[in-house]
């Protein structure tokens, strides 16, 4: 039976290996087929997802805040805050982004299939608008 410890424990694994530029770690979270979203827009499929860190990413700190998980059986859905000390080439891209993970199990373990990195906002004041 899956437990939402089991999913977290994942997250925080895959945050750990984030955190230690370490695409060996990475290589065994990642599903096949993975494909990650980045803040920015740009989507990368596995393999340049791994190749990050030769390429000029460099994490100094990598978190996973406030996650819930979605568990659906064989996939999971996180939903929470990722906050890190990041460079790219030099230039400084930290900060604070909603995160979105999409999780699998084909073989029984928890693999991450998907990343989505967004802008996190504060909500507008006042009640949302009218449909």
């Amino acid at each position: 039976m899956t437990t939402t410890n089991d999913v977290l424990d994942m997250v925080t694994g895959w945050a750990k290996a984030e955190e230690a530029n370490d695409a060996g770690a990475l290589d065994g979270v990642l599903a096949a087929d993975f494909v990650g979203v980045g803040p920015l827009g740009f989507v990368l499929g596995r393999d340049q997802w791994l190749a990050r860190f030769g390429n000029g990413l460099e994490n100094r700190a990598f978190t996973v805040q406030d996650a819930q998980v979605r568990d659906y059986g064989t996939a999971a859905v996180i939903v929470g805050v990722l906050a890190q000390e990041t460079s790219f080439r030099g230039g400084d891209n930290s900060g604070r982004f909603r995160l979105t993970l999409v999780a699998v199990r084909p073989d029984g373990g928890w693999r991450l299939a998907g990343v989505h990195i967004g802008p996190l906002q504060q909500p507008p004041a006042g009640p949302p608008p009218a449909s």
